[in-house]
């Protein structure tokens, strides 16, 4: 609530006019009307454009929706016989996955280090860095997996690499923001003492930093096990090799199967991913 504020009223202030108060004492107090309908109205045509652009209908979603059960149900008993061919493919997915975060998550340390204002002091170095960062993260996994297939052939070392650029995109952009909000006073101190900046960063920065960042790798890796799954569609090995082949093919039965042996894989990796994150919020505190 504002008083005398006549003068300063917005184009929605004007439009929908603030309601006046009267005090007890004779001051008048005016109440601005809520911006809540109008964000609501602007959603509401947004969603209504982006349907026509896209041309989503839900009579057809509602038509048609029951064929996604028929396949669903073609999936069930999975192809139990199948498993040993999914064995191969689902160790190189998980190897894939901790390769690419293990690498993505080493090269995105220095980088973000020059992304960080509080360590570098010339804007240029980190906007660059920081341009950088924002290139990367536009680029989508896929494209990324099928330009690395080009380059080093098909296989899971196109796959690694794919996973490894979104991991040093993602962790990196992280990481600079946490180093940004780090107490500065230990670093200050020790480069106060003569102390060479990178031996101030260890000291100092790394520790504040390290749990924080080692649970958003581990967060990532439980994300790339997911998204590795899918590169073997674009030639860049796993079990996006044998699901793409299975589903063109229509043998949904040993779909099932894969996706299942998926599931659980997802699942003991999210346990034991949970487990350590939750060790290092403790040891954190």
């Amino acid at each position: 609530m504002k008083k005398g504020n006549k003068g300063k009223l917005s184009l929605y202030d004007k439009v929908f006019k603030p309601v006046h108060y009267t005090l007890e004492n004779g001051s008048t107090i005016d109440e601005k009307r809520s911006r809540v309908p109008l964000i609501l109205v602007i959603l509401v045509i947004a969603t209504i454009a982006a349907g026509e652009v896209t041309g989503f209908s839900f009579s057809t979603l509602v038509n048609r929706i029951s064929y996604f059960f028929v396949i669903l149900s073609d999936m069930v008993p999975p192809d139990w016989s199948y498993m040993p061919r999914v064995w191969q493919p689902l160790m190189d997915t998980i190897k894939m996955s901790l390769l690419g975060s293990f690498i993505g998550a080493v090269l995105c340390i220095p980088f973000s280090v020059l992304c960080s204002s509080n360590l570098v002091s010339k804007k240029v170095i980190t906007g660059f860095f920081k341009l950088f960062y924002s290139i990367v993260r536009t680029l989508p996994t896929l494209v990324i997996a099928l330009i690395a297939t080009y380059i080093f052939g098909l296989g899971t070392f196109a796959g690694t690499v794919a996973i490894a650029v979104f991991t040093f995109a993602y962790c990196g952009k992280i990481l600079y923001e946490q180093i940004e909000t780090v107490d500065m006073g230990s670093y200050e101190a020790l480069q106060a003492l003569g102390m060479g900046r990178i031996s101030a960063i260890r000291y100092a920065v790394w520790p504040q930093v390290l749990p924080s960042f080692i649970s958003t790798v581990l967060f990532c890796f439980e994300g790339n096990v997911r998204y590795a799954s899918i590169l073997g569609y674009v030639g860049a090995g796993g079990l996006g090799i044998i699901l793409n082949e299975r589903i063109g093919w229509m043998e949904y039965a040993r779909v099932g199967m894969i996706l299942l042996s998926l599931f659980f894989t997802v699942v003991i990796i999210e346990l034991i991913s949970s487990r350590l994150r939750a060790r290092l919020v403790q040891g954190e505190n």
